[in-house]
Protein backbone atom coordinates (compact mmCIF):
# COMPACT_ATOMS: atom_id res chain seq x y z
CA UNK A 1 0.00 0.00 0.00
CA UNK A 2 1.27 3.54 -0.76
CA UNK A 3 1.72 5.71 2.06
CA UNK A 4 -0.46 8.45 0.68
CA UNK A 5 -3.17 6.24 0.30
CA UNK A 6 -2.15 4.56 3.93
CA UNK A 7 -2.91 8.23 5.83
CA UNK A 8 -5.74 9.29 3.43
CA UNK A 9 -8.41 9.42 6.23
CA UNK A 10 -6.38 10.39 8.95
CA UNK A 11 -6.86 14.43 10.22
CA UNK A 12 -3.69 16.54 11.29
CA UNK A 13 -1.31 13.97 10.01
CA UNK A 14 1.93 15.55 8.05
CA UNK A 15 4.30 14.01 5.55
CA UNK A 16 8.02 14.81 5.36
CA UNK A 17 9.32 12.92 2.48
CA UNK A 18 8.15 10.55 0.32
CA UNK A 19 4.45 10.18 -0.42
CA UNK A 20 4.43 7.71 -3.22
CA UNK A 21 6.73 4.92 -1.34
CA UNK A 22 5.29 1.51 -1.03
CA UNK A 23 4.90 0.45 2.58
CA UNK A 24 4.92 -3.52 3.52
CA UNK A 25 3.66 -3.73 6.70
CA UNK A 26 3.69 -1.77 10.28
CA UNK A 27 5.29 -2.47 13.45
CA UNK A 28 5.37 -1.32 16.68
CA UNK A 29 8.26 -3.14 17.51
CA UNK A 30 11.71 -1.81 15.93
CA UNK A 31 12.45 -5.99 16.53
CA UNK A 32 9.79 -6.84 14.18
CA UNK A 33 10.44 -4.36 11.55
CA UNK A 34 11.32 -5.87 8.12
CA UNK A 35 12.58 -3.81 4.93
CA UNK A 36 9.77 -1.99 3.48
CA UNK A 37 7.92 -1.69 7.01
CA UNK A 38 6.32 1.65 8.50
CA UNK A 39 7.41 1.88 12.13
CA UNK A 40 5.24 3.56 14.77
CA UNK A 41 7.74 5.70 17.61
CA UNK A 42 5.04 5.64 20.56
CA UNK A 43 5.88 7.16 24.05
CA UNK A 44 4.56 4.51 26.16
CA UNK A 45 4.60 4.27 30.13
CA UNK A 46 8.04 2.89 30.32
CA UNK A 47 9.81 3.25 26.73
CA UNK A 48 10.12 5.75 24.33
CA UNK A 49 9.79 4.48 20.70
CA UNK A 50 12.08 7.58 19.62
CA UNK A 51 14.91 5.55 21.29
CA UNK A 52 14.44 2.83 18.32
CA UNK A 53 14.22 4.94 15.20
CA UNK A 54 17.83 4.13 14.30
CA UNK A 55 17.42 0.64 15.12
CA UNK A 56 14.12 0.03 12.95
CA UNK A 57 15.98 2.16 10.25
CA UNK A 58 18.87 0.19 9.78
CA UNK A 59 16.26 -3.11 9.91
CA UNK A 60 14.59 -1.39 6.83
CA UNK A 61 12.00 0.75 7.56
CA UNK A 62 11.09 3.03 4.67
CA UNK A 63 8.97 5.41 6.81
CA UNK A 64 8.50 6.84 10.63
CA UNK A 65 5.46 7.87 12.25
CA UNK A 66 6.41 10.10 15.30
CA UNK A 67 5.37 13.38 17.32
CA UNK A 68 8.45 15.42 16.54
CA UNK A 69 10.09 16.12 13.31
CA UNK A 70 13.64 15.16 13.19
CA UNK A 71 15.52 16.68 10.38
CA UNK A 72 18.38 14.24 10.32
CA UNK A 73 16.28 11.39 9.56
CA UNK A 74 16.84 12.32 5.69
CA UNK A 75 16.49 8.74 3.71
CA UNK A 76 12.71 7.98 5.44
CA UNK A 77 9.23 9.67 4.87
CA UNK A 78 8.47 11.09 8.85
CA UNK A 79 4.53 11.05 9.79
CA UNK A 80 3.70 13.61 12.09
CA UNK A 81 1.10 13.76 14.63
CA UNK A 82 0.88 15.49 17.70
CA UNK A 83 -0.06 12.68 19.55
CA UNK A 84 0.99 9.24 17.72
CA UNK A 85 -0.94 7.08 20.30
CA UNK A 86 -4.57 8.15 18.98
CA UNK A 87 -3.95 6.92 15.18
CA UNK A 88 -1.50 3.71 15.68
CA UNK A 89 -4.99 2.16 15.23
CA UNK A 90 -6.09 3.63 12.13
CA UNK A 91 -2.91 2.97 10.47
CA UNK A 92 -2.91 -0.76 11.63
CA UNK A 93 -7.06 -1.09 10.51
CA UNK A 94 -6.52 0.72 7.19
CA UNK A 95 -3.35 -1.15 6.16
CA UNK A 96 -4.79 -4.42 6.78
CA UNK A 97 -7.63 -3.39 5.12
CA UNK A 98 -10.48 -3.82 8.77
CA UNK A 99 -9.73 -7.64 8.62
CA UNK A 100 -12.39 -7.92 11.24
CA UNK A 101 -14.95 -7.02 8.78
CA UNK A 102 -14.70 -10.25 6.93
CA UNK A 103 -14.82 -12.29 10.43
CA UNK A 104 -17.51 -13.12 13.08
CA UNK A 105 -15.51 -11.95 15.97
CA UNK A 106 -16.20 -12.83 19.42
CA UNK A 107 -14.49 -10.49 22.23
CA UNK A 108 -14.71 -11.92 25.79
CA UNK A 109 -13.55 -9.74 28.71
CA UNK A 110 -13.30 -9.61 32.70
CA UNK A 111 -11.07 -11.18 35.14
CA UNK A 112 -11.24 -14.72 35.06
CA UNK A 113 -12.92 -17.41 32.84
CA UNK A 114 -11.59 -15.39 29.25
CA UNK A 115 -9.49 -18.86 28.20
CA UNK A 116 -11.67 -21.36 29.15
CA UNK A 117 -14.48 -19.34 27.49
CA UNK A 118 -13.03 -18.47 24.06
CA UNK A 119 -11.27 -22.28 23.80
CA UNK A 120 -14.99 -22.93 24.03
CA UNK A 121 -16.32 -20.71 21.55
CA UNK A 122 -13.30 -21.84 19.53
CA UNK A 123 -14.41 -25.24 19.64
CA UNK A 124 -17.92 -24.29 18.67
CA UNK A 125 -17.73 -22.08 16.12
CA UNK A 126 -14.87 -24.52 14.22
CA UNK A 127 -17.51 -27.23 14.25
CA UNK A 128 -20.67 -25.34 12.77
CA UNK A 129 -18.70 -21.96 10.18
CA UNK A 130 -14.93 -23.97 9.83
CA UNK A 131 -11.69 -23.00 11.30
CA UNK A 132 -11.77 -20.28 13.71
CA UNK A 133 -9.10 -18.38 14.80
CA UNK A 134 -7.86 -17.54 18.37
CA UNK A 135 -5.53 -14.27 20.02
CA UNK A 136 -5.45 -15.26 23.90
CA UNK A 137 -3.20 -15.95 27.17
CA UNK A 138 -2.07 -19.25 26.01
CA UNK A 139 -1.68 -18.90 22.16
CA UNK A 140 -2.87 -17.35 18.94
CA UNK A 141 -4.05 -20.24 16.48
CA UNK A 142 -3.89 -18.71 12.67
CA UNK A 143 -5.47 -21.62 10.96
CA UNK A 144 -3.83 -24.67 11.43
CA UNK A 145 -1.06 -22.86 13.31
CA UNK A 146 -0.26 -22.22 16.42
CA UNK A 147 2.20 -20.14 18.50
CA UNK A 148 3.02 -19.30 21.90
CA UNK A 149 1.07 -16.07 23.21
CA UNK A 150 3.52 -12.94 24.26
CA UNK A 151 0.61 -11.36 25.96
CA UNK A 152 -2.83 -11.86 26.40
CA UNK A 153 -4.16 -9.78 23.65
CA UNK A 154 -1.04 -8.07 21.61
CA UNK A 155 -0.34 -4.30 20.28
CA UNK A 156 -3.00 -3.41 17.70
CA UNK A 157 -0.86 -3.73 14.86
CA UNK A 158 -0.27 -7.42 15.80
CA UNK A 159 -3.88 -7.87 16.11
CA UNK A 160 -4.75 -6.73 12.42
CA UNK A 161 -2.16 -8.54 10.89
CA UNK A 162 -3.34 -11.69 12.89
CA UNK A 163 -7.23 -11.33 11.89
CA UNK A 164 -5.76 -10.68 7.95
CA UNK A 165 -3.50 -13.71 8.46
CA UNK A 166 -6.66 -15.35 9.88
CA UNK A 167 -8.40 -14.85 6.39
CA UNK A 168 -6.01 -15.46 4.50
CA UNK A 169 -5.62 -18.86 6.33
CA UNK A 170 -9.27 -19.92 5.43
CA UNK A 171 -10.80 -18.77 8.92
CA UNK A 172 -14.99 -17.38 9.10
CA UNK A 173 -14.50 -16.61 12.87
CA UNK A 174 -12.36 -15.43 15.60
CA UNK A 175 -12.37 -14.80 18.87
CA UNK A 176 -10.05 -12.77 21.27
CA UNK A 177 -9.27 -12.35 24.97
CA UNK A 178 -9.44 -9.02 25.38
CA UNK A 179 -7.77 -7.75 28.74
CA UNK A 180 -7.86 -4.79 30.44
CA UNK A 181 -4.99 -3.09 29.80
CA UNK A 182 -5.46 -3.41 25.78
CA UNK A 183 -8.35 -1.62 26.07
CA UNK A 184 -7.51 1.07 28.40
CA UNK A 185 -4.58 0.92 25.15
CA UNK A 186 -6.89 1.17 22.56
CA UNK A 187 -5.25 -2.48 21.16
CA UNK A 188 -8.79 -3.02 19.81
CA UNK A 189 -9.26 0.14 17.65
CA UNK A 190 -10.20 -0.33 14.58
CA UNK A 191 -11.74 -4.14 15.23
CA UNK A 192 -15.63 -4.73 14.87
CA UNK A 193 -16.93 -7.34 17.44
CA UNK A 194 -20.04 -8.97 16.98
CA UNK A 195 -20.41 -10.29 20.50
CA UNK A 196 -18.71 -9.32 23.31
CA UNK A 197 -18.49 -11.09 26.47
CA UNK A 198 -18.57 -9.94 30.14
CA UNK A 199 -17.18 -12.65 32.46
CA UNK A 200 -17.11 -11.14 35.71
CA UNK A 201 -15.15 -8.71 37.67
CA UNK A 202 -12.73 -8.92 40.74
CA UNK A 203 -9.76 -8.26 42.21
CA UNK A 204 -7.06 -8.07 40.42
CA UNK A 205 -4.64 -5.34 38.32
CA UNK A 206 -4.63 -2.35 40.68
CA UNK A 207 -1.22 -1.87 40.24
CA UNK A 208 -2.22 -0.46 37.10
CA UNK A 209 -5.72 0.69 37.16
CA UNK A 210 -5.19 2.04 40.72
CA UNK A 211 -9.13 1.18 41.45
CA UNK A 212 -11.92 -0.66 40.55
CA UNK A 213 -14.03 2.24 39.32
CA UNK A 214 -11.01 2.27 36.70
CA UNK A 215 -11.01 -1.32 36.36
CA UNK A 216 -14.61 -1.56 35.43
CA UNK A 217 -14.34 1.28 33.03
CA UNK A 218 -11.33 -0.31 30.84
CA UNK A 219 -13.91 -3.21 30.92
CA UNK A 220 -16.73 -1.02 29.92
CA UNK A 221 -14.88 0.17 26.59
CA UNK A 222 -15.21 -2.98 25.07
CA UNK A 223 -19.27 -2.46 25.12
CA UNK A 224 -19.06 0.93 24.22
CA UNK A 225 -17.79 0.09 20.86
CA UNK A 226 -20.10 -2.03 20.06
CA UNK A 227 -22.14 -1.75 17.04
CA UNK A 228 -26.17 -1.28 17.60
CA UNK A 229 -27.15 -0.69 13.54
CA UNK A 230 -27.31 -3.68 10.96
CA UNK A 231 -23.80 -4.18 9.42
CA UNK A 232 -22.64 -5.12 5.91
CA UNK A 233 -20.69 -7.98 6.92
CA UNK A 234 -21.83 -11.10 4.84
CA UNK A 235 -20.73 -13.18 7.84
CA UNK A 236 -23.25 -11.39 10.44
CA UNK A 237 -24.96 -8.67 8.92
CA UNK A 238 -26.99 -8.36 12.15
CA UNK A 239 -26.54 -5.42 15.34
CA UNK A 240 -23.89 -6.73 17.60
CA UNK A 241 -24.52 -8.41 20.72
CA UNK A 242 -23.43 -7.96 24.79
CA UNK A 243 -23.48 -11.15 26.55
CA UNK A 244 -23.29 -10.32 30.42
CA UNK A 245 -23.04 -12.39 33.45
CA UNK A 246 -25.61 -10.99 35.76
CA UNK A 247 -24.45 -13.29 38.60
CA UNK A 248 -21.21 -10.63 38.52
CA UNK A 249 -21.35 -7.71 41.03
CA UNK A 250 -20.36 -5.77 38.09
CA UNK A 251 -22.87 -6.56 35.91
CA UNK A 252 -24.95 -3.59 35.85
CA UNK A 253 -22.49 -1.39 35.45
CA UNK A 254 -20.91 -2.80 32.47
CA UNK A 255 -24.57 -2.91 30.64
CA UNK A 256 -25.68 0.89 31.42
CA UNK A 257 -22.46 1.52 28.84
CA UNK A 258 -24.52 -0.95 25.93
CA UNK A 259 -26.35 0.49 23.23
CA UNK A 260 -26.13 -2.77 21.35
CA UNK A 261 -28.45 -5.65 21.78
CA UNK A 262 -28.04 -7.57 25.37
CA UNK A 263 -28.32 -10.93 26.13
CA UNK A 264 -27.63 -11.86 29.71
CA UNK A 265 -26.62 -15.53 31.46
CA UNK A 266 -26.68 -16.66 34.98
CA UNK A 267 -26.93 -19.33 37.30
CA UNK A 268 -28.52 -17.25 40.60
CA UNK A 269 -30.22 -14.37 39.18
CA UNK A 270 -32.62 -14.78 36.49
CA UNK A 271 -31.54 -14.55 33.13
CA UNK A 272 -32.22 -15.03 29.35
CA UNK A 273 -29.86 -18.13 29.47
CA UNK A 274 -29.76 -20.03 32.88
CA UNK A 275 -27.86 -22.74 34.65
CA UNK A 276 -30.05 -24.88 37.14
CA UNK A 277 -29.61 -28.37 39.11
CA UNK A 278 -25.86 -28.39 39.29
CA UNK A 279 -24.18 -31.91 39.95
CA UNK A 280 -20.82 -31.70 40.89
CA UNK A 281 -18.27 -34.10 40.74
CA UNK A 282 -14.27 -34.84 40.41
CA UNK A 283 -15.41 -36.36 36.42
CA UNK A 284 -17.20 -33.28 35.78
CA UNK A 285 -20.48 -31.50 36.04
CA UNK A 286 -24.10 -32.04 35.05
CA UNK A 287 -26.69 -29.07 34.86
CA UNK A 288 -29.27 -28.06 32.63
CA UNK A 289 -29.86 -25.17 30.43
CA UNK A 290 -32.87 -22.80 30.12
CA UNK A 291 -33.61 -21.22 27.12
CA UNK A 292 -36.83 -19.67 25.55
CA UNK A 293 -38.71 -22.13 27.09
CA UNK A 294 -36.24 -24.85 25.96
CA UNK A 295 -34.41 -27.31 28.73
CA UNK A 296 -31.25 -29.23 27.72
CA UNK A 297 -29.57 -31.77 29.64
CA UNK A 298 -25.73 -30.74 29.71
CA UNK A 299 -22.36 -32.57 30.88
CA UNK A 300 -19.17 -30.72 30.90
CA UNK A 301 -15.89 -32.22 31.57
CA UNK A 302 -14.74 -28.99 33.57
CA UNK A 303 -15.18 -29.42 37.03
CA UNK A 304 -16.45 -26.75 39.13
CA UNK A 305 -19.50 -23.81 39.57
CA UNK A 306 -17.33 -21.62 37.45
CA UNK A 307 -17.01 -23.57 34.59
CA UNK A 308 -20.76 -23.37 34.48
CA UNK A 309 -20.22 -19.64 33.82
CA UNK A 310 -17.85 -20.06 30.92
CA UNK A 311 -19.89 -23.25 29.26
CA UNK A 312 -23.18 -20.29 29.27
CA UNK A 313 -21.39 -17.68 27.99
CA UNK A 314 -20.00 -20.15 24.89
CA UNK A 315 -23.76 -21.49 24.68
CA UNK A 316 -24.78 -17.82 24.05
CA UNK A 317 -22.70 -17.22 20.99
CA UNK A 318 -23.81 -20.53 19.48
CA UNK A 319 -27.17 -19.41 20.24
CA UNK A 320 -26.80 -15.84 18.43
CA UNK A 321 -24.94 -17.13 15.41
CA UNK A 322 -28.36 -19.33 15.25
CA UNK A 323 -27.44 -22.71 15.97
CA UNK A 324 -30.00 -24.89 17.98
CA UNK A 325 -29.52 -25.38 21.64
CA UNK A 326 -29.21 -29.24 21.18
CA UNK A 327 -27.00 -28.81 18.72
CA UNK A 328 -24.40 -26.73 20.58
CA UNK A 329 -24.93 -29.19 23.40
CA UNK A 330 -23.89 -32.03 21.34
CA UNK A 331 -21.32 -30.13 20.02
CA UNK A 332 -19.60 -29.65 23.34
CA UNK A 333 -19.27 -33.20 24.02
CA UNK A 334 -16.39 -33.25 22.11
CA UNK A 335 -14.70 -30.14 23.94
CA UNK A 336 -11.11 -31.53 25.13
CA UNK A 337 -9.47 -30.02 28.42
CA UNK A 338 -8.02 -25.90 28.20
CA UNK A 339 -4.41 -26.19 29.49
CA UNK A 340 -3.83 -25.05 32.72
CA UNK A 341 -7.07 -24.27 33.61
CA UNK A 342 -8.18 -26.78 36.46
CA UNK A 343 -6.13 -29.28 34.26
CA UNK A 344 -6.18 -32.77 36.15
CA UNK A 345 -2.66 -34.41 36.33
CA UNK A 346 -3.47 -38.52 35.50
CA UNK A 347 -1.63 -40.71 38.36
CA UNK A 348 -2.44 -44.18 39.96
CA UNK A 349 -1.86 -42.57 43.57
CA UNK A 350 -5.10 -41.92 44.16
CA UNK A 351 -4.64 -38.06 44.65
CA UNK A 352 -6.20 -35.59 42.43
CA UNK A 353 -3.96 -33.34 41.40
CA UNK A 354 -4.97 -30.03 39.30
CA UNK A 355 -3.07 -27.37 37.82
CA UNK A 356 -4.64 -23.79 37.37
CA UNK A 357 -4.11 -20.41 36.57
CA UNK A 358 -5.97 -18.77 39.31
CA UNK A 359 -3.25 -15.78 40.34
CA UNK A 360 -5.65 -13.45 42.13
CA UNK A 361 -7.22 -13.92 46.02
CA UNK A 362 -11.01 -14.22 44.12
CA UNK A 363 -9.64 -16.50 41.37
CA UNK A 364 -8.23 -19.31 44.30
CA UNK A 365 -11.47 -18.54 45.94
CA UNK A 366 -13.99 -19.81 43.06
CA UNK A 367 -11.44 -22.91 42.63
CA UNK A 368 -11.36 -23.75 46.18
CA UNK A 369 -15.02 -23.38 46.47
CA UNK A 370 -15.62 -25.51 43.86
CA UNK A 371 -12.79 -28.45 45.21
CA UNK A 372 -14.21 -28.01 48.36
CA UNK A 373 -17.94 -29.68 46.93
CA UNK A 374 -15.98 -32.52 45.54
CA UNK A 375 -13.31 -33.12 48.56
CA UNK A 376 -13.33 -36.65 49.61
CA UNK A 377 -9.87 -35.94 51.88
CA UNK A 378 -7.55 -33.18 52.37
CA UNK A 379 -7.04 -29.98 50.53
CA UNK A 380 -3.56 -29.24 50.00
CA UNK A 381 -2.54 -25.94 48.04
CA UNK A 382 1.24 -24.89 46.21
CA UNK A 383 0.63 -21.02 45.04
CA UNK A 384 3.33 -18.31 45.12
CA UNK A 385 2.77 -14.51 43.57
CA UNK A 386 4.34 -13.07 40.67
CA UNK A 387 6.88 -10.23 41.00
CA UNK A 388 6.16 -6.49 39.21
CA UNK A 389 2.28 -7.11 39.80
CA UNK A 390 -0.09 -5.90 41.78
CA UNK A 391 0.94 -5.83 45.38
CA UNK A 392 -2.32 -5.93 47.31
CA UNK A 393 -3.52 -9.31 46.58
CA UNK A 394 -0.95 -11.04 47.74
CA UNK A 395 -1.83 -11.73 51.62
CA UNK A 396 -5.27 -12.23 50.51
CA UNK A 397 -4.54 -14.77 48.25
CA UNK A 398 -2.58 -16.41 51.53
CA UNK A 399 -6.18 -15.59 53.64
CA UNK A 400 -8.16 -17.40 50.48
CA UNK A 401 -5.64 -20.88 51.34
CA UNK A 402 -6.14 -20.18 55.26
CA UNK A 403 -9.98 -20.51 54.72
CA UNK A 404 -10.38 -23.71 52.22
CA UNK A 405 -6.55 -25.94 52.38
CA UNK A 406 -5.80 -28.23 54.77
CA UNK A 407 -1.32 -26.83 54.15
CA UNK A 408 -0.79 -24.66 51.93
CA UNK A 409 3.11 -24.29 50.58
CA UNK A 410 4.41 -21.08 49.65
CA UNK A 411 6.38 -20.89 46.80
CA UNK A 412 7.77 -19.36 43.87
CA UNK A 413 5.58 -18.19 41.11
CA UNK A 414 6.87 -15.97 38.27
CA UNK A 415 9.37 -13.55 40.73
CA UNK A 416 10.93 -11.12 38.07
CA UNK A 417 12.96 -8.35 39.47
CA UNK A 418 11.63 -8.48 42.80
CA UNK A 419 13.33 -10.63 45.97
CA UNK A 420 11.23 -13.90 46.22
CA UNK A 421 11.73 -13.86 49.23
CA UNK A 422 10.30 -10.29 49.89
CA UNK A 423 7.31 -11.78 47.80
CA UNK A 424 6.59 -14.38 50.05
CA UNK A 425 6.60 -12.63 53.27
CA UNK A 426 4.57 -10.31 51.83
CA UNK A 427 2.31 -13.27 51.24
CA UNK A 428 2.33 -15.23 54.50
CA UNK A 429 1.24 -11.76 56.12
CA UNK A 430 -1.95 -12.76 55.13
CA UNK A 431 -1.89 -16.04 57.53
CA UNK A 432 -3.07 -15.93 60.72
CA UNK A 433 -2.26 -19.45 62.25
CA UNK A 434 0.75 -21.90 60.88
CA UNK A 435 -0.80 -23.86 58.45
CA UNK A 436 1.86 -23.81 56.01
CA UNK A 437 5.38 -23.68 54.49
CA UNK A 438 7.68 -21.87 52.96
CA UNK A 439 9.53 -23.60 50.08
CA UNK A 440 11.07 -21.26 47.44
CA UNK A 441 12.28 -23.85 44.91
CA UNK A 442 8.40 -24.58 43.15
CA UNK A 443 10.07 -27.70 41.91
CA UNK A 444 10.93 -29.04 45.69
CA UNK A 445 7.08 -27.30 47.01
CA UNK A 446 5.42 -29.55 44.13
CA UNK A 447 7.55 -32.58 45.33
CA UNK A 448 6.65 -31.85 48.87
CA UNK A 449 2.83 -31.76 48.38
CA UNK A 450 2.87 -35.10 46.33
CA UNK A 451 4.67 -37.10 49.02
CA UNK A 452 2.84 -35.63 51.86
CA UNK A 453 -0.71 -36.39 49.85
CA UNK A 454 -2.93 -39.78 50.82
CA UNK A 455 -5.80 -41.25 48.63
CA UNK A 456 -8.24 -39.00 48.13
CA UNK A 457 -6.48 -35.74 48.72
CA UNK A 458 -6.99 -32.50 46.94
CA UNK A 459 -3.54 -31.25 45.60
CA UNK A 460 -3.96 -27.44 43.67
CA UNK A 461 -0.90 -26.08 42.09
CA UNK A 462 -2.31 -22.61 41.60
CA UNK A 463 -0.82 -19.56 39.26
CA UNK A 464 1.20 -20.44 36.63
CA UNK A 465 -1.62 -22.77 34.64
CA UNK A 466 -0.42 -23.22 31.10
CA UNK A 467 3.37 -21.34 31.45
CA UNK A 468 6.05 -23.32 30.63
CA UNK A 469 8.39 -20.93 32.02
CA UNK A 470 9.70 -19.62 35.34
CA UNK A 471 10.98 -15.64 34.83
CA UNK A 472 13.25 -14.30 37.20
CA UNK A 473 15.47 -10.98 37.72
CA UNK A 474 18.04 -12.05 35.27
CA UNK A 475 16.97 -15.36 33.47
CA UNK A 476 13.61 -17.31 32.26
CA UNK A 477 14.22 -21.24 32.61
CA UNK A 478 11.75 -24.17 31.53
CA UNK A 479 9.42 -24.78 34.09
CA UNK A 480 6.04 -26.46 33.48
CA UNK A 481 3.84 -27.43 36.50
CA UNK A 482 2.00 -29.90 34.95
CA UNK A 483 5.14 -31.68 33.45
CA UNK A 484 6.71 -31.60 36.94
CA UNK A 485 3.91 -32.77 38.79
CA UNK A 486 3.32 -35.68 36.47
CA UNK A 487 7.12 -36.59 36.98
CA UNK A 488 6.92 -36.98 40.79
CA UNK A 489 4.01 -38.95 40.53
CA UNK A 490 5.76 -41.08 38.51
CA UNK A 491 8.65 -41.46 40.53
CA UNK A 492 6.20 -41.35 43.53
CA UNK A 493 4.48 -44.84 41.74
CA UNK A 494 7.90 -46.66 41.03
CA UNK A 495 8.52 -46.21 44.59
CA UNK A 496 5.36 -47.74 45.48
CA UNK A 497 5.98 -50.97 43.38
CA UNK A 498 9.32 -51.60 45.23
Amino acid sequence: MKLKKLIKDIPDIQIKGAKEIEITGISLNSKLVSPGNLFIAKRGKVDDGADYISEAIAAGAVAVATDIYDPTLRDVAQLIHPKISSIEGQLAAQYYQFPSHDLFSVGITGTNGKTTTSFLVKHLLDGFFGPCGLIGTIEYIIGNSHYQATRTTPDVCSNHKMLREMINQGCRSMVMEVSSHALDQDRTYGIDFDVAIFTNLTLDHLDYHQTMENYSEAKKKLFTSLNNQDKKKKCHPHPSTAVINVDSNWHQQIIEGCQSNVMTYGIVAQADLRATDLNLSAKGTHFKIHYQGKIANCFSPYIGRFNVYNYLAAVAVGLIRKISLSEIVDRFKTMQMVPGRMERVPNDLGINIYIDFAHSDDALRNVFENLIEIKKGRVLAVFGCGGDRDKSKRPKMAEACEAYADLTIVTNDNPRSENPEKICSEIIRGFSKGDYIVELDRKEAIRKAIEWALPDDIILIAGKGHEPYQIFAHHTIEFDDRLVAAEFCRHAELNRQK
